[in-house]
Formats: structure tokens, sequence, C-alpha cells
């Protein structure tokens, strides 16, 4: 029973995943963490839900074929494979990997990364975003691929 309590406790800690560009609330970080998959692994240190499986709090998703979760002197780390989706009200990042380190508020997307806000779109292979900071870089993917990209002017006129 203590090490089913552990694992909750566990993932409630890895769960709680900053908003991407802005869209993070003090409420948000106060609500309640959902998280589901079909099959649920607690060894050592690490969580692993098997999917598809996700991780839900407040307005903000993480969701991939495969999430697993270690915790080390207070910081989390999370590492997603397969069909990777990281989603706020206000954009959608997609890859095939991606790792997340709480202490230093950073998100890695690699694979086949696409970027959604709005009808704007930008794809490469690697996108690094800062939490904290809310600065992203986007690499393109392999040697010598470009990143791309599709923006659509604001129409309300200002």
């Amino acid at each position: 029973m203590s090490r089913t309590l552990k694992a909750t406790a566990l993932a409630l800690a890895l769960a709680a995943l900053p908003a991407v560009g802005g869209a993070q609330t003090a409420a948000d970080n106060r609500a309640p963490i959902m998280w589901t998959a079909i099959t649920v692994e607690y060894v050592g240190d690490t969580l692993t839900l098997r999917g598809p499986a996700e991780l839900v709090q407040g307005n903000r998703r993480f969701r991939a074929d495969l999430i697993s979760g270690f915790s080390q002197a207070g910081d989390s780390r999370l590492e997603a494979t397969g069909n990777v989706y990281f989603v706020t009200p206000d954009q959608t990042i997609r890859g095939d990997r991606a790792t997340y380190d709480t202490g230093s508020g950073v998100i890695v997307m690699t694979g086949d990364v696409i970027l959604t806000q709005g009808e704007n779109v930008v794809t490469g292979g690697r996108l690094t975003y800062n939490i904290e900071t809310e600065s992203a870089r986007i690499d393109g993917p392999g040697q010598g691929g470009r990143v791309q990209g599709v923006f659509y002017p604001d129409s309300s006129g200002d």
C-alpha cells in the first residue's frame, strides 16, 4: 500500500508541468493532476506510464505512448516517447521524443517536431523551450536540414 502511495505522490510531483507560452496561472499549479495509462509501473524512483499515457493539470496536457519520470533532489525529469504532445490553450507541440527537466524549466522535443499556435506552424527536428523565459529554439532535421514555417498576419489591424 505504501508503495502505491509513493508512486502516486511521485506522479503528482512529475506532472506539475508548467504551461508553454505564458498560459500558466497560479490556479493551474494548484489544480488537481489527473493521469491515465494502460499500464503503470513503479521501480525504484522511476514511474512509467504506458499508453497511450496522459498527464493533465488544469488546461495543460502532456501525452505520449510512454511517459517515464524520476525525481532527483527535489527536481524531476520526464521522458516521453512515441506520439508526444504538449498542449496548452494557445500552443501544441508535437514530436517523437521529449524530455522535461523541472529544475531548469526546459522542454526538449525531438524527431518530427511541429509547433502550432493558432494557424501558424513551424516544423523542424529539435525544439528547445524554456518555460521560465518563454524562449524557444528550433533546429532543422538532420545534417543541413531546414526549419520551415507558415505565419498568418494578424487580421485585426493592430
